[in-house]
């Protein structure tokens, strides 16, 4: 039988998945291996640290499976509110997929690297720290751009929450703050050289942050209320 309250949980439960992985390979990882001021330190880091950066991609990893699979979810859920904004919204997420598998090639990149495979013996460790950090700046490339979707699966995924009357509005708001959030802040990066170090850019995509951990729990946590006007289809057949 249809269930709003179980379909909300389930998409709940892999949002959660996303934001968990995600935190970890993102911020966790990176923020325990990599200093970008310090080449050598960085190869040293990882080196020493091996399991923890192949726990970083695996994790990576798990989070864009499970982000096939969130829009999907968030669908059934949402479609009876604006059938073309949830297909819109599933499309955008999951064009973002791809895309962000093969950046991983980076990283796999750097544990060749790092590992000394036999036809890299021509190099000394300066030419291997500096390779290493190129494979990790265009990772952080590949992310950049992979930013831009990002956002824009969030202007109808936060329409689609403030309007649906299942949740409440003010996830749908920081949703559609947070789509504007990260092309500002993909744009602001592109155009100008100094946009990382400007007090804007620590916060910019703040309210994505804010409106989809809020939107993942509220999910998991409380489910969904119908809307008002809204029927299952169970509801629909049986009339």
């Amino acid at each position: 039988m249809y269930s709003i309250k179980r379909t909300a949980r389930l998409a709940g439960l892999i949002y959660l998945v996303v934001v968990v992985t995600g935190i970890f390979s993102l911020a966790y990882v990176p923020s325990k291996l990599i200093d970008w001021k310090d080449a050598a330190k960085t190869v040293q880091q990882i080196t020493a640290s091996e399991s923890l950066f192949r726990w970083g991609i695996a994790s990576s990893i798990l989070c864009y499976i499970a982000f096939l699979g969130l829009p999907l979810a968030l669908y059934q859920l949402l479609k009876p509110v604006h059938e073309q904004a949830a297909k819109l919204m599933v499309i955008l997420a999951i064009v973002s997929v791809p895309i962000s598998f093969l950046n991983m090639q980076h990283k796999f990149e750097v544990l060749t690297l790092i590992k000394g495979a036999e036809h890299l013996q021509i190099f000394d460790s300066v030419q291997i720290a500096s390779q290493v950090m190129a494979q990790l700046s265009a990772y952080d490339d590949g992310l950049l751009i992979v930013t831009v979707f990002w956002g824009l699966w969030l202007l109808p995924f936060g329409f689609l929450v403030y309007h649906s009357g299942m949740l409440p509005k003010v996830w749908g708001v920081l949703l559609v703050l947070g789509c504007f959030g990260y092309l500002i802040n993909f744009f602001g990066r592109v155009l100008i050289p100094d946009f990382g170090e400007m007090f804007i850019a620590r916060y910019i995509t703040r309210p994505a942050s804010l409106g989809e951990i809020g939107t993942c729990l509220w999910l998991l946590i409380m489910g969904a209320r119908n809307r008002p006007g809204f029927l299952a289809p169970e509801a629909v057949i049986s009339r």
